[in-house]
């Protein structure tokens, strides 16, 4: 079996292995389907979109017989992947012709949110009345596909992915790469899934559990499992329009310590369930992810409290300054949910004040854990970052000392530190350019009349895979009024921030191309 020759491109090797991931996919929309049937609703959405994947899979294997990936092919196969299982993704919501989601470009931007788990939407209306409970369904299933990451569920299944399958879960799972926890890469891509898999299913039961005691009215058990299947990806798409507001206090809280978990590195866990608990408790990343959550939690708590976060009146919330764990709830949550890059909301946090909002807006730069389904920057770069400039301050006093920079015991290679200040200065330039694009095509929609801070919400929202933003992109609203053209440049946003940007960036560059 020739290994694919490193002076060119084999582009038909690529697609031909996207066709093998889309064939495999196929079996997706079963899932929906059973819940169309359950409700007496129309499988013809889904057994569309099923027909299509096989015979779209189908027809791209036919492009080549090879196998075994070379490092280009490995970065074209994980973007176009991203690109064509999307797009495919819009086929339930054009089929279906209901609602802002019926045309091609909302779908594809709904879809893409989706699937890369940013929980933006354009559904201008999110209702059983509106769109049946197998089509939301099917909104959640694609958060929670994307989540752990298609092309390492791929890897996990499909011997023909296993070559090369390092190569591939690096460049598409979130952060700088993934923990070989076992010695076949196969069976590292399954214990991880295994994890992801487990902990989905335990959320499913705890939220339907507080139903079952009485402390959750609506959380039956269509809403338990469509909301465990967009927590452990930190998608946050939801079936009810409202979001997690339209749940009690004790839903609200029973969200926070899942999308903690979903924000974490899943490799660590496997390490606990291997008796190496220390991995957890003492992880450098780890324990700044859990301080920065804290210490902007209780920021935003003290200016809840005080009155001094609140801009407005809520409707359909407790008033919330003055009280403690109403402060503290919608505090803990929206920051959680927004560093994880969740994106669920308990409340509307356009009703803060803008000092708030702006602590808020930090929290959209910081990002999970490497490893984990969060978004944004990642905790272990802004580690790094801190780390880099205290030894560029200290070799400044001792300019003759070697000052390595370790994350726990290890040593951080001086490549791997070039390529994080590469990564936040692009992901930054990006989210500048980004800002002002968004906001001049603000001001020719009648409608939109964007702030800078909403506009910069928009492009972090984006870019970062968060979801919600500020004003008319809150997390009770929709993306649903901006342009054809600045949806589609989301869009590639969304593509490019779930592929850590510099995935896709490579296959862009004529280099990539040339021998």
């Amino acid at each position: 079996m020739a290994v694919a020759n490193e002076g060119y491109v084999d582009y038909r090797l690529s697609l031909s292995l996207v066709g093998t991931v889309v064939k495999y996919l196929a079996a997706a929309p079963l899932f929906p389907v059973f819940v169309a049937v359950y409700y007496g609703e129309s499988v013809l959405p889904f057994v569309a979109t099923g027909a299509v994947m096989v015979a779209v899979g189908v027809g791209l294997e036919q492009l080549s017989e090879e196998t075994d990936l070379g490092h280009r092919e490995a970065f074209l196969l994980v973007g176009l992947s991203w690109l064509v299982v999307p797009v495919l993704g819009t086929i339930p919501y054009l089929v279906a012709g209901n609602g802002t989601v019926a045309g091609p470009v909302n779908a594809l931007f709904e879809s893409m949110s989706g699937f890369t788990t940013t929980g933006s939407t354009v559904m201008g209306e999110i209702s059983f009345e509106r769109h049946s409970y197998a089509l939301l369904m099917w909104r959640q299933l694609s958060q929670w596909l994307g989540g752990m990451g298609i092309l390492v569920l791929m890897v996990a299944i499909l011997p023909e992915l296993s070559v090369g399958g390092a190569q591939i879960m690096n460049e598409e799972a979130p952060g700088l790469s993934i923990d070989k926890l076992t010695p076949r890469i196969q069976e590292t891509a399954r214990a991880l899934w295994k994890i992801y898999v487990g902990f989905t299913v335990l959320a499913a039961l705890v939220y339907y559990g507080l139903n079952v005691v009485g402390l959750a009215p609506n959380m039956g058990v269509y809403n338990a499992v469509a909301h465990a299947l967009t927590t452990m990806p930190t998608g946050g798409f939801s079936p009810e329009g409202r979001s997690v507001e339209a749940f009690t206090p004790a839903v609200q809280w029973a969200f926070v310590p899942f999308m903690v978990v979903a924000g974490t590195n899943f490799a660590l866990f496997w390490y606990a369930l291997d008796g190496r608990v220390d991995r957890l408790t003492e992880n450098a990343e780890f324990r700044s992810y859990l301080g920065l959550m804290a210490g902007v939690t209780v920021a935003l708590a003290a200016l809840l409290f005080t009155g001094l976060g609140i801009a407005s009146a809520a409707p359909n919330v407790d008033p919330i300054p003055g009280n403690l764990e109403n402060s503290l709830r919608q505090a803990t949550f929206q920051v959680v949910a927004i560093v994880t890059t969740t994106g669920y909301a308990s409340m509307d946090f356009n009703h803060w004040h803008p000092v708030a909002q702006t602590v808020l807006l930090f929290a959209f730069f910081l990002g999970g854990s490497a490893g984990s389904a969060a978004g944004s920057i990642k905790i272990v770069r802004w580690v790094l970052v801190r780390k880099a400039m205290y030894r560029s301050l200290f070799t400044s006093i001792h300019p003759d000392a070697v000052k390595p920079i370790h994350v726990g015991d290890e040593a951080v290679p001086e490549e791997t530190l070039r390529d994080v200040f590469v990564f936040i200065m692009i992901f930054l330039t990006l989210f500048v350019v980004s800002t002002v694009l968004l906001y001049v095509d603000s001001l020719f929609v009648e409608e939109m009349n964007l702030t800078g801070l909403e506009a910069m919400s928009v492009a972090i929202a984006t870019l970062g895979n968060v979801g919600p933003g500020f004003g008319a992109v809150g997390p009770m609203d929709s993306f649903e009024l901006f342009s054809a053209p600045a949806k589609l440049y989301m869009v590639f946003l969304m593509w490019i921030g779930r592929l850590e940007i510099l995935s896709v960036l490579v296959i862009l560059t004529p280099a990539y191309w040339r021998s």
